[in-house]
Order: C-alpha cells, then structure tokens, then sequence
C-alpha cells in the first residue's frame, strides 16, 4: 500500500483514479460474465447460469453505484 499521492503523475488524484478504475472493473467483469454464462448455458449446467448470473447482477450494481458517485463529484 503506498502513502504517497501519484496524481501528479496521472494528473487525477488516486482516490478519483481508484473510483474510475473501480467502475471499469465492474464494467469489463460484466462483459466477462456474459461469456461465461453462455459456456455455462451451453453446457446445461443450470447451477453455473444461476451463479454467473448473480455474480453479473453484482458487478453491475456495483458499476451504477460507482458511476452515480462518480456523477455527483464530477458536478462539484
């Protein structure tokens, strides 16, 4: 864990960059997701639909979340 401030290399504060990098994370893992429920699907493995399914749900949740904290502080 670092102690020092790297935004002025990235040129956004880290605790910005890390709520950006969290959304993409959510997004990309959604996307991923749908991959592997459709193996799951494929294979007729019910329990996996169900699991990746719910896995998905989360990561989008989390995705709205982010970006709806993201939204309120870009208006600031």
């Amino acid at each position: 864990m670092s102690t020092t401030e790297t935004g002025d290399i990235t040129g956004t504060k880290d605790k910005d960059y890390d709520i950006i990098w969290f959304t993409e994370v959510c997004l990309s893992n959604a996307l991923r997701l749908a991959t592997y429920i459709e193996d799951a699907r494929r294979d007729g493995d019910a329990e996996l639909v169900d699991f990746f399914t719910r896995a998905q749900h989360e990561s989008r949740k989390g995705a709205e979340q982010a970006k709806q904290l993201l939204a309120a502080r870009l208006g600031r």
